[in-house]
C-alpha cells in the first residue's frame, strides 16, 4: 500500500510539473485555443531561435573586437561614434523599409518571414568579417545594421500575422507572450551554450567560420520547415492564384493544406506564366455569367477571406488574360490585353464560344468566380476536411 501511495504521488508530480509547464509556456486552452499548425510551427521557430542566438554570440563578440575592445591604440570615442552612425543608419533602413514594403507583410508573411531571417544570418556574417578589414570596418558594420533593421520590422510584423493566424478564441495577446516566454528561455539556453564556446573561439577565426557556418545551416533549415508548416486560412495572392489555376483545369478546388503546399515560401518566386496557351483551360472550364448569378446570392461577409488586397483579383487576373486564348472548337485564337474575358449567353442559353467584352460584365465575372472558389476554400477551413471537393461544371449540368 505504501508503494502505490509512493507511485501514485510521483504520478501527481509528474502531472503537476506538466501542468505547470503548459501554463507557462502554453496559450491557455491549449489546443483548442490555437491553429492545428501551432504546435510543429512552434518547435521549429524554437530551434531557429536557438541557433540564431549561438550565431549572434560570434557576431557581437566579433563587433566588440572590431570596435577596439582588447586593443590599447583603440578610442572611446571612436567605438562611439561607429555605434552611433550604425545606429543611425538601422533606423534609417528601418523605415524606409516598412515604407516600401509594409504593405506586403501580410498577405505575404511566411515569404517575408523567410527573408527576415536570411537577412539577419548575412548580417551576422558580415559582422564577422568587419575586423579582418579595418579601414571598411565602420562601412560594413552600418551595411550589417540596415540589413538588421529590415529584420526588426519584418520579423515583427510577420510574427504579428502569423500569432493572428494562430489565434482562435480572441487570445492574440496571450500566444505572443507565452511565444515570448518561449523565446527568453530558448535565449537563456543559448546564453549557457555560448558561455562555453566563447574561450574556444577567442583568438581562432576558423572555428569561429565553421561555427557559423553550422549555425546558419540549422537556422536556415529550421526557418524553412517553419514557414512550411504554416496552414493560412485565408487567400493572398499566391494562394488564390493556385487555387484558381487547379480550378480552371480540372474543377478542383484545393483544401488549405493543399494550397500552402503548394505556395512558394522564396520572395520572387511564383506560380503565374506569362504567354501561356490556355485552350484547354478555358474550354473544360467554360462558366457562364447567369449561371454564376444564379448560383451564387453574392453576401459580404465572405470576401473576408480576400481581405488582404483590395486589388488582388486585378493583379491575380492579368496574368491569365493576358495570354494567348485559343479554342480548338472553332480554330481561333484571342489575344486578350485589357480586355475581359466573359462568356456568351444567348436568350437564356448557355454558350462555350468565348467573345471579348467590356470590363463591366466581365469584373462581375470575375467576382462570381472568385466568390465561388472563396466558398469552396472557407468550407474546408470550416469542416477541416483535407480531401478534395469536386465543383460540378454549368456545362456539365
Amino acid at each position: 500500500m505504501k508503494r502505490e501511495r509512493e507511485g501514485g504521488n510521483g504520478g501527481t508530480t509528474g502531472k503537476t510539473i506538466i501542468g505547470v509547464f503548459k501554463s507557462v509556456f502554453l496559450p491557455q486552452g491549449y489546443p483548442e485555443s490555437v491553429s492545428g499548425d501551432y504546435l510543429q510551427y512552434q518547435f521549429w521557430d524554437t530551434l531557429q531561435a536557438f541557433s540564431s542566438s549561438l550565431s549572434g554570440t560570434l557576431a557581437t563578440q566579433a563587433s566588440l573586437r572590431g570596435v577596439g575592445v582588447g586593443n590599447q591604440e583603440a578610442t572611446v570615442a571612436a567605438a562611439t561614434i561607429t555605434w552611433l552612425l550604425r545606429d543611425g543608419t538601422g533606423m534609417l533602413g528601418r523605415i524606409l523599409f516598412a515604407w516600401l514594403k509594409g504593405n506586403k507583410l501580410d498577405s505575404e508573411a511566411k515569404k517575408w518571414r523567410l527573408v527576415a531571417d536570411v537577412l539577419n544570418d548575412i548580417a551576422m556574417f558580415m559582422e564577422i568579417l568587419a575586423p579582418n578589414f579595418p579601414t571598411c570596418f565602420t562601412l560594413i558594420v552600418c551595411s550589417a545594421g540596415i540589413f538588421k533593421s529590415i529584420v526588426g520590422v519584418a520579423g515583427g510584423a510577420t510574427r504579428a500575422a502569423l500569432t493572428l493566424h494562430q489565434a482562435r478564441r480572441d487570445n492574440m495577446a496571450d500566444i505572443s507572450a507565452k511565444d515570448g516566454s518561449q523565446e527568453t528561455l530558448v535565449n537563456l539556453a543559448g546564453l549557457l551554450v555560448s558561455l562555453i564556446l566563447i574561450p574556444l573561439v577567442t583568438d581562432n577565426p576558423l572555428l569561429t567560420f565553421v561555427l557559423f557556418f553550422l549555425f546558419t545551416i540549422l537556422h536556415l533549415f529550421a526557418n524553412y520547415k517553419a514557414v512550411r508548416s504554416v496552414v493560412m486560412e485565408t487567400l493572398n495572392e499566391a494562394r488564390l492564384a493556385i487555387v484558381l489555376h487547379q480550378y480552371l483545369r480540372d474543377g478542383r478546388v484545393l483544401a488549405p493544406l493543399e494550397a500552402n503546399h503548394k505556395e512558394p515560401v522564396f520572395l520572387g518566386m511564383a506560380d503565374i506564366h506569362l504567354n501561356q496557351c490556355l485552350s484547354m483551360l478555358c474550354y473544360n472550364s467554360v462558366i457562364t455569367f447567369s449561371s454564376m448569378l444564379s448560383l451564387f446570392p453574392f453576401p459580404q461577409d465572405h470576401w473576408e477571406l480576400v481581405h488582404e488586397s483590395h486589388k488582388l483579383m486585378d493583379q491575380i487576373f492579368q496574368p491569365f488574360l493576358k495570354g494567348k486564348l485559343s479554342v480548338t472548337r472553332y480554330a481561333q485564337s484571342v489575344a486578350v490585353y485589357s480586355h475581359r474575358v466573359c462568356w456568351d449567353v444567348v436568350s437564356g442559353v448557355r454558350s462555350a464560344k468565348p467573345r471579348v467584352c467590356p470590363s463591366p460584365q466581365g469584373i462581375v465575372w470575375k467576382l462570381k468566380l472568385i466568390y465561388c472558389i472563396c466558398t469552396q476554400f472557407k468550407n474546408y477551413t470550416a469542416q477541416k476536411n483535407k480531401g478534395n471537393t469536386k465543383i460540378t461544371h454549368p456545362r456539365s449540368e
